[in-house]
């Protein structure tokens, strides 16, 4: 069991994907408008809903997951919470979104998607971090469909496929216009990086750096901020 702010709980089922620090940087770089409508895209047991709903109190998330058994562990999450009317779980694909939901549902979407291209050494990992069933070009054409003109799609991805990510966002009509490098301290490479692309913005990109740890080993200013230490 996983303790998040504001008395919320995190219950990981045998098989789902665990509570990670994706997951929490994330759910810190998501600016939400007023009683947000938000769609988790590839939503496990339902981690990120809950940390935002533990972070803003007016928000309803929609989690859409291919995974009967991270779905079920999401459903026993949001009972557990008490947020049957403000986080829900589908099961289904989420290349079928524009079957699921109309055009421009959502103010914003939010994605901790899997990482790994196919291959043979991508095997090895969890399917929850391989792209067999949710490349990058259709997650982003998931995102632009449910997303509202001038809504936000946030994900958070490796590094090494930034360029890859930006083209496929741009060819869906949403324009990167934030972007949170992640560093372990300050002498490490980039880990991780956040996005923030709009749906029929302008170009135009704010750059931001992040480190976890001090060049000590300690906990930074942020790191203890985003964690609420």
């Amino acid at each position: 069991m996983e303790y998040l702010q504001n008395g919320f709980t995190l219950n990981i089922a045998p098989g789902t994907f665990p509570l990670s620090t994706d997951s929490i940087l994330l759910s810190d770089f998501v600016r939400l408008p007023k009683q947000a409508r938000v769609l988790d895209l590839g939503a496990g047991c339902g981690t990120l809903g809950l940390l935002l709903c533990a972070k803003d109190a007016d928000c309803a998330v929609t989690g859409v997951e291919l995974s009967e058994a991270a779905h079920n562990a999401a459903l026993e999450n949001i009972r557990r919470n008490a947020l049957q009317g403000r986080l829900f779980s589908i099961c289904a694909d989420l290349r079928s979104i524009p079957s699921q939901f109309s055009a421009g549902s959502f103010h914003c979407c939010v994605s901790n998607p899997p990482y790994f291209t196919g291959g043979p050494a991508s095997k090895t990992a969890p399917q929850a971090r391989r792209d067999d069933n949710c490349t990058i070009q259709e997650l982003f054409t998931a995102a632009a469909w449910a997303t509202r003109y001038g809504g936000d799609f946030y994900l958070v991805h490796k590094p090494e496929r930034l360029a890859e990510i930006c083209a496929c966002a741009v060819s869906s009509g949403l324009e990167p216009k934030r972007l949170r490098l992640v560093r372990h301290d300050p002498n490490s490479e980039v880990s991780l990086i956040l996005l923030q692309c709009r749906k029929g913005g302008k170009p135009g990109l704010i750059w931001e750096e992040l480190c976890l740890h001090n060049a000590d080993g300690t906990p930074s200013d942020s790191y203890k901020k985003i964690y609420h230490l």
